[in-house]
This record gives C-alpha cells, sequence and structure tokens, in this order.
C-alpha cells in the first residue's frame, strides 16, 4: 500500500493544493496528517477543511492547539503570536468543529504518529539530535514513528546496538530489526532551505520512504499574506524556506 504523511501546512493553501494534487497523481490510498494545519498562513477555514476531506487520521499540532484557546501562546515568539491571534479570530464555527475532532496521536499497523515527540506530545518539544532520537525510542512500541513540527525532513535509525544514527537520503528503506523516527517535513513552511512544499510516501509493502517536493504558487500565498497584514517575516522567509 501507498501511504501518504504529511505535517505542518500552516495556512498555506497554495501549498496544500499542490501536494493535493501530486498525491492524487502518486495514487496513494491512506493519507495522514501529523498536525499544524493553521497559524503562520492567510487560509486557515479551508485548509481545515481540505485536510479533514483529504486524511484518514488528523492530528492536533501546537499551532491548532493554542488557535482552539486549548492553550496560551504566551511561548509563541511575538510573530507566531500575532498570526494565531488574528487566526482565532479568522477561524469559522466549522473549522473549528473539525479542528476539535483532531487528536494528539495515532497508531496504524506498525506506524506511530504524533506532531512533536513520542516522548511528551503535549509539551510540543523539537526532536532535532540523535541523542534527543534515543530517548524518544523508548516512548514508543512500534518500529517507525512520524512526526512534524521542526518543519526538518530528516529521520534517525535505531540500531540493534541501540546507537542512533542521522538519515538524510530523499529516499530509503528500512533495514531488518531496525527502527526509526522520521520528520515528514512541511507542506506550507519548510525549514530546511528549500521553499518548494514537502511530504513523505510510504511504500508499506517493504517499508520505502520517499520525500516528495512540490512547487506551488509562492507569490499567491505571500500576496494573501499581505493582504492579511501578517507579519513581513512571516511572508518573506517563505521565499527562503526558512
Amino acid at each position: 500500500m501507498r501511504m501518504a504523511v504529511l505535517s505542518d501546512v500552516h495556512a498555506n493553501l497554495e501549498a496544500l493544493e499542490a501536494i493535493a494534487a501530486d498525491m492524487e497523481h502518486q495514487r496513494v490510498e491512506k493519507i495522514m496528517f501529523l498536525g499544524d494545519v493553521v497559524g503562520y498562513g492567510a487560509d486557515p477555514n479551508a485548509c481545515v477543511k481540505l485536510i479533514a476531506r483529504l486524511c484518514d487520521v488528523c492530528l492536533m499540532g501546537n499551532h491548532d492547539y493554542v488557535g482552539l484557546g486549548l492553550e496560551s501562546p504566551q511561548y509563541f515568539n511575538l510573530m507566531a503570536q500575532q498570526s494565531i491571534l488574528w487566526t482565532q479570530k479568522e477561524l469559522d464555527r466549522k473549522a473549528v468543529a473539525l479542528m476539535s475532532d483532531f487528536s494528539l496521536e495515532a497508531d496504524y499497523l506498525n506506524y506511530y504518529f504524533v506532531h512533536a515527540t513520542p516522548e511528551n506530545p503535549l509539551e510540543w518539544n523539537y526532536l532535532l539530535t540523535p541523542e534527543e532520537a534515543a530517548r524518544n525510542f523508548e516512548a514508543f512500541a512500534q518500529d517507525f514513528c512520524f512526526v512534524g513540527h521542526s518543519h526538518l525532513p530528516t529521520a534517525f535509525c535505531r540500531r540493534p546496538d541501540a546507537s542512533v544514527t542521522l538519515i538524510r537520503e530523499t529516499t530509503f528503506r528500512a533495514e531488518p530489526e531496525c527502527r526509526y523516527i522520521i520528520n515528514v517535513g512541511s507542506v506550507g513552511q519548510p525549514r530546511d532551505g528549500n521553499h518548494d512544499a514537502c511530504y513523505l510516501i510510504v511504500e508499506t509493502d517493504g517499508n520505502e520512504f520517499t520525500y516528495r517536493r512540490v512547487g506551488y504558487n509562492l507569490l499567491k500565498a505571500q500576496d494573501k499574506m499581505k493582504k492579511s497584514r501578517l507579519p513581513e517575516f512571516l511572508i518573506s522567509r517563505l521565499a527562503g524556506g526558512k
């Protein structure tokens, strides 16, 4: 089976629509979303509704959690605070109802899904180093864990001797007796220096993983943000993939 795993749309409808078209072209059979459908971008309502329609599993990220008023934005930086307060005013009843049904974690077959970390999902920590990954491997039972949150498409492999190594290849296959934590990157706000939307395709027969990069109408997304008077930094950094 071919499964798509995506995360961190951040209200970027142009990027999400491009990914949706690519997933259809790739003939994926199951779609898993790891959270942060809102925040930063100018189309929160449309993105929530499209994610809810497309995806078999919908998880909640920290921006979704704050957007629903379930947590204070006080730990966000100033620009993230400004965008999420704008988002809270913009969200309509349908989007709020849909987001309220999103989960914090999910599992399917031998796969575990969470937005930030399996160790403490609600603390919204980043998982960036082999040392952090080693600790988090103890927090889930499956052989594969998929995360988002950092917006960086990287993976960690835990070998039978308990050593953890970083994987940066765009396509790789699981090795026998190894376990993996895989960050699927970001649809709407990549931060690896490439502004193209990013998601992951999983071939469940054989456990092969491929990152897909998809171009989208960046200028249109930025123009919408300008018209919504969102912070200039959030607008300009889209082009640099930062």
